[in-house]
């Protein structure tokens, strides 16, 4: 790794071939002047990490070489010299943008602290700015796997609704990718800088769920030993998404209408309300119109919600898509373990492209997983695949049973579900926690397929 380059100015001769021995000798490269007007011609974005200069110098004074560098360069860090330093001095500095002031005289040690501390800025600053480029290409619409019109259609829905701050409600059955939309939205939209947070209301009972959306006062009820903050206030300026949103008890239904009508709520145990700037997002895969005829979701709340609405396919319906995401998941597998599947041999990939993947991306990314930790050769074969998903072999005739959706996702849910059980050894929450899903689903799906946890060997 090259030593950082530091740009040094001090029209007095004797003391810039001081401060230029003592970094040198510390290991970083310095170029020294004693013209500032020549100096600030010469400064060039992306050639100096650091800029040292005198403040009272001739020609130009030290502020306005700050100024200059900071027009061409504002992310590199000035440190101000001065033999004369005032509150007034000090002041007007930093407001023009200088990371620093030493006071001369001043020891090489104090010298090279001060250097090392800008520095150190410097790189925490760049790193910062890499990990956020990172986060938001992970974001970007075009990482979004798929080229089908379905999807075309709805990233340039998104595209259009993520500058627009409102209420979106995103659909689409278990597996189809909610989330990765919902985090699509934030990464394009004017709250990118602030915090994306997310929370599956299915995931939680109800008296977790109120308090760790909107936090709760110390004393508020047995165990609350301190203040805490909920999920609203952590995604204040930032973008808060509801998962499941179909699962919401009624209490909870009621303080997010608040919230959405007033952009505040009160925490639990608390008597004064809480103000905050944050962006809701929801998802479901239920049939939340009939929920509300049904009475278990608030008809106001649903169009406080659904103000738009973001319907995502199921992969049945973008097939061409399959053989792109099948591709996806086989790199990113050979990536993490260091393995070489070339992809799926022709027949393999004729019968996923066929296959209806219930589960959607879900359910494809395990299936490719499993496939490839059992595969020998470089290439996934017919006989792998159809271990893991029930499929027909090519010489088989099709028949009323097998192309029926509903009998083969009735089969595809049954046998998951044993499969989980023997994968967590009965554990119905582990199973729950893989797959998930809320308790209460997973249950009701065992109780409808007649699995039961003692049937598991």
């Amino acid at each position: 790794m090259e030593s950082p380059r530091i740009l040094l100015i001090d029209n007095e001769e004797g003391i810039c071939r001081m401060m230029e021995a003592v970094l040198r000798d510390d290991g970083y490269r310095v170029k020294a002047y004693t013209r500032p007007l020549e100096a600030v011609k010469a400064f060039q974005p992306g050639e100096w990490d650091l800029v040292i200069t005198d403040v009272k110098m001739p020609g130009i004074d030290g502020l306005e070489v700050l100024l200059r560098i900071k027009e061409k360069a504002s992310a590199v860090p000035v440190i101000m010299i001065t033999a004369f330093a005032t509150v007034e001095l000090s002041i007007q500095a930093l407001r023009k943008g200088a990371y620093d002031m030493i006071t001369k005289p001043f020891e090489p040690e104090e010298l090279l602290y001060r250097v090392a501390n800008a520095l150190k800025q410097t790189r925490l600053l760049e790193e910062n700015q890499l990990l956020r480029r990172e986060l938001v290409g992970k974001f970007r619409f075009d990482n979004i796997i798929g080229a089908s019109a379905p999807l075309r259609s709805l990233l340039e829905r998104v595209e259009k609704v993520a500058i627009r701050d409102t209420s979106i409600l995103i659909t689409g059955e278990s597996g189809t990718g909610k989330e990765l939309i919902a985090q699509a939205v934030h990464y394009n939209s004017p709250r990118s800088e602030k915090r994306f947070v997310a929370i599956n209301c299915g995931a939680l009972p109800e008296s977790l769920l109120e308090s760790e959306l909107f936090g709760s006062r110390k004393g508020a009820f047995t165990g609350a030993t301190e203040n805490r903050q909920g999920l609203l206030e952590a995604a204040d300026g930032g973008t808060l998404f509801l998962d499941e949103i179909g699962n919401l008890p009624m209490n909870v239904q009621k303080a997010l209408l608040r919230f959405l009508q007033e952009q505040e709520f009160i925490r639990i145990g608390d008597t004064r309300p809480t103000k905050v700037d944050v962006r809701l997002i929801s998802a479901t895969n239920s049939d939340l119109m009939a929920e509300v005829r049904n009475g278990t979701f608030r008809e106001d709340l649903f169009y406080r919600f659904n103000v738009v609405n973001l319907h995502l396919p199921p992969i049945r319906e973008r097939r061409e898509d399959i053989p792109l995401l099948l591709s996806h998941f086989i790199r990113l597998q050979n990536q993490k373990f260091g393995t070489r599947i070339q992809g799926l041999a022709p027949d393999a990939l004729r019968a996923a492209c066929s296959y209806g993947w219930p589960g959607n991306i879900r359910q494809l990314r395990n299936v490719i997983e499993a496939c490839m930790a059992v595969e020998t050769g470089d290439i996934i074969t017919h006989g792998v695949l159809s271990q893991f998903i029930d499929i027909p072999r090519e010489s088989d005739p099709p028949s009323a049973e097998k192309t029926d959706y509903s009998v083969a996702l009735a089969r595809f849910e049954r046998n998951y579900l044993q499969e989980l059980l023997r994968k967590t050894g009965g554990n119905v929450e582990a199973a729950a926690c893989e797959a998930g899903m809320n308790m209460a689903t997973i249950y009701r799906k065992l109780k409808k397929y007649g699995v039961r946890r003692e049937d598991i060997g």
